[in-house]
């Protein structure tokens, strides 16, 4: 069963990379092994009214709108699995700032 982009009910989480977890990482990794470029990104203005740039990530129940940044390119290209057993899918603390 695809899963429908446009579902009012998803919840909709946005995570900048001090939030970006080994789970998330991961879902964002998987979905984009080769990176992503400007098609990928989606813009919007938050509650500051400042442009965002993020990468769309859906689940079940939610939709993770993960902010781009040299942070995160970094931490895709040197991603392994194995840097990660030790912490839980949902430690913040576990994806260390690349810089």
């Amino acid at each position: 069963m695809m899963k429908n982009t446009n579902n009012p009910n998803l919840k909709r989480v946005i995570v900048d990379f001090k939030k970006l977890t080994p789970e998330i990482l991961a879902m964002v990794v998987d979905k984009f092994p080769d990176g992503y470029d400007d098609r990928h990104i989606i813009r919007f203005k938050n509650a500051n009214n400042e442009t965002v740039e993020a990468v769309e990530i859906i689940t079940e129940d939610t939709k993770y709108l993960v902010k781009v940044s040299a942070r995160l390119e970094k931490v895709m290209e040197d991603y392994d699995e194995d840097n990660y057993v030790d912490y839980d899918d949902d430690d913040p603390e576990a994806v260390q700032d690349p810089f």
